[in-house]
């Protein structure tokens, strides 16, 4: 299918004035979400554990650069959370709308799963939301209309083999997502999640510039039967099963916006239809 539309980014400005705060901004839908909002006008503070991730985002976002402004953070470490948000909203002026992207992804048999690797991906993907979201709280409560987009994954409702830990955690994220919406449904906040499946990024194909981003590693004898039904039903240019970072920037450019001023408390799934 010749005229699958990627890559493009129409003229919205939903973005000008706001002030957005986006982790995993060095690599895959991070740097996708940071450039999207960019093009849309934000300014935007991106955060990740890698310095080099970071950069090659600066390079990326060109013009728009002069909106951009970087700081590295360890979103599994209390201390450093705290140094880079408050960072981030002295360079900002405040906080509008914060995008937890930033995450990993480690694949293998539960028989082989170390209790260290199975409690990193909670420490970051769960435990990380949670600290920058925390940290993020004062500044968004200041924020106009301030929005939160997390990131949970289809793998929070339906099977994906070898992925216990990962699902564990975004099934977390999905769950602290509806009770932080209701929690602060009066004060104005919105809260809402993501669901990629089927996505190309550092997380999927191993190229991630961060530890918050290396590939799964699927175990060597993997039964690849059993992935069966999570492929996308939507064509993609030359038959490719992964559709690019930009497929879920698009979606969360829109939570995060005043476009979605009545919408909280859910998610949004973006997998091509591969868990209908």
């Amino acid at each position: 299918m010749s005229d699958t539309p990627t890559g493009s980014v129409p003229h919205l400005a939903r973005y000008a004035g706001r002030r957005v705060l986006i982790t995993g901004g060095g690599s895959g839908i991070g740097q996708a979400c940071v450039l999207r909002i960019l093009a849309e006008g934000g300014r935007v503070a991106a955060a990740d554990i890698s310095t080099e991730g970071l950069a090659d985002t600066v390079a990326k976002a060109g013009a728009d650069g002069d909106r951009l402004s970087t700081v590295a953070v360890d979103i599994s470490d209390e201390q450093s959370v705290a140094v880079g948000v408050a960072e981030v909203v002295s360079a900002l002026g405040g906080l509008d709308t914060l995008v937890n992207a930033a995450g990993i992804l480690r694949s293998a048999h539960l028989a082989e799963t170390t209790l260290a690797d199975f409690e990193q991906v909670i420490r970051i993907n769960l435990t990380g939301t949670f600290l920058v979201t925390r940290e993020s709280l004062a500044a968004l409560r200041e924020g106009r209309g301030p929005a939160v987009v997390n990131f949970s994954s289809t793998s929070a409702h339906f099977a994906h083999p070898y992925m216990a830990a990962y699902a564990a955690s975004k099934g977390g994220v999905l769950a602290m997502t509806h009770s932080w919406a209701m929690e602060f449904a009066k004060a104005g906040i919105r809260f809402n999640c993501v669901q990629p499946g089927s996505i190309s990024s550092g997380m999927t194909d191993g190229t991630g510039s961060s530890r918050q981003s290396i590939g799964p590693g699927l175990p060597e004898d993997s039964d690849f039967t059993l992935f069966g039904k999570v492929q996308p039903m939507l064509p993609l240019d030359g038959g490719a099963i992964f559709a690019p970072p930009d497929a879920v920037a698009g979606v969360v450019a829109m939570l995060g916006s005043d476009d979605a001023y009545f919408i909280t408390g859910t998610e949004v799934r973006i997998d091509g239809g591969s868990h209908m």
